[in-house]
């Protein structure tokens, strides 16, 4: 046996064995699969049920549940990889949705955070990402917020307003006028 075997590819190994080649659809195969591992790994929402006692909403609300969602986008060369990462998909189409499957009317004690878009940012788009993230209370809405001057009557129209919209009752006369209007 010749001191150097030639593999299948024609390579010449050292130790006189063939070396095992590398296949050019395998290298694929697992690229396209980091990439879509990548792709569906880009959002994330936790939900956390929540006592009602444990946590201050305010009036007239129930808390559900503590939710939280992240998402992440990555680029390549400024070529976007995977679902967008911007505050609208993360509040409204991620944790706003999660609260309402959970039975919530809405989410309150709303805190966001999103990477910036343009500027020096822009340059993390060559080789790196951009993320999002939301976090609130779910809650359920049990009766409206009590107004606490409730007992000094309607509020005035604002500046400029017309005082009432027209078909609507007259204002009640203040007590000791004449109730009948003026010709």
């Amino acid at each position: 046996m010749p001191a150097r075997a030639r593999d299948k590819v024609g390579a010449v190994s050292r130790s006189g064995r063939s070396a095992v080649t590398r296949a050019p659809h395998l290298e694929r195969a697992i690229a396209c699969a980091l990439l879509a591992a990548l792709i569906a790994a880009c959002s994330h929402v936790s939900t956390v049920r929540v006592q009602e006692e444990a946590v201050e909403v305010g009036p007239g609300l129930r808390p559900v549940a503590a939710v939280q969602a992240n998402a992440i986008r990555g680029y390549l060369l400024f070529i976007p990889i995977g679902p967008a990462a911007d505050l609208d998909r993360v509040v409204n189409q991620l944790m706003v949705a999660a609260a309402k499957t959970m039975g919530a009317d809405k989410v309150v004690l709303l805190d966001f955070d999103a990477t910036p878009d343009g500027g020096v940012w822009a340059l993390r788009k060559l080789l790196g990402w951009r993320s999002a993230r939301a976090s609130g209370v779910a809650v359920q809405v049990t009766s409206p917020a009590a107004d606490p001057d409730q007992d000094l009557g309607p509020e005035p129209p604002p500046p400029g307003a017309p005082a009432a919209p027209p078909g609507a009752d007259p204002p009640p006369a203040p007590p000791g006028a004449d109730p009948t209007p003026a010709p």
